[in-house]
């Protein structure tokens, strides 16, 4: 357990890992960050792990990068790139099923982190959004790719560049989770489908899902790589900054 996620063993096969920053709304900031890579890498070392369960703490997944944590970030680099960046990294590249379960709300990469979960529920009150432009920033987190795969060119456009708020059933329909579940119900379904999985060879689960990736994968490493870049300058932009600053003054 750390400070900002608790992790547990609820089921044989089965790690769950809550975000628990309950006062910021769940909002990841770089200790979060940290501790969400090592859970995943302790589930991928651990041979009695068959899958990984991300949920939030008190009703919320996660309202996204903590904007003050953000706004203080030390400069990164391609060669020292933002803790965010590298744990969305880490998600894309764990070899087990990793599932997530969804209430309240997923902001930024809280939306953006399921399109490497391999499967995702959403309570029917569950609230995403893609605030990146507003915030004057562009996609991260293979959005710009994985997105418009999904969705399709219009919706993904749509999502993106207005970065407004959309409900779970949007949510479905571009793909980001597997179905919109009653509320509170999402954790549930998450950990049903665990137990399924987990009953099924370990072997042929892991075959799966890096055949499930493999078309995709290397286009999903460069489009991260090239996210970066730009995603890095415009943190640095007046723009940025400006809506940083507001966003803080609220």
């Amino acid at each position: 357990m750390t400070e900002t996620i608790k992790t547990e063993s609820v089921d044989p096969g089965i790690r769950l890992v809550t975000i628990d920053r309950p006062t910021h709304r769940n909002a990841l900031n770089r200790a979060t960050y940290t501790a969400l890579m090592t859970a995943i890498g302790a589930a991928e070392s651990d041979p009695d792990v068959r899958v990984l369960v991300l949920t939030g703490a008190d009703g919320c997944f996660t309202s996204g990068n903590d904007i003050q944590d953000f706004q203080d970030m030390p400069e990164a680099t391609s060669e020292a790139p933002s803790a965010g960046i590298v744990y969305l990294e880490a998600l894309s590249g764990a070899t087990k099923p990793v599932i997530a379960a969804v209430e309240g709300f997923a902001i930024g990469i809280g939306s953006t982190m399921l399109l490497h979960c391999d499967l995702a529920y959403a309570g029917r009150g569950a609230k995403f959004r893609l605030p990146f432009v507003p915030l004057g920033l562009c996609p991260e987190g293979a959005s710009s790719y994985l997105l418009p795969k999904l969705a399709g060119a219009k919706q993904a456009a749509e999502l993106l560049m207005l970065g407004e708020a959309f409900d779970a059933e949007i949510a479905e329909t571009a793909g980001l989770i597997n179905a919109v579940t009653d509320d509170g119900s999402a954790l549930d379904t998450a950990l049903a489908k665990a137990r399924a999985i987990a009953a099924l060879p370990a072997a042929s689960i892991t075959t799966t899902k890096m055949l499930l990736k493999c078309g995709s994968a290397t286009a999903v490493a460069e489009t991260l790589k090239i996210e970066r870049r730009y995603f890095m300058e415009r943190r640095r932009s007046p723009e940025a900054q400006a809506a940083f600053a507001a966003f803080l003054s609220r």
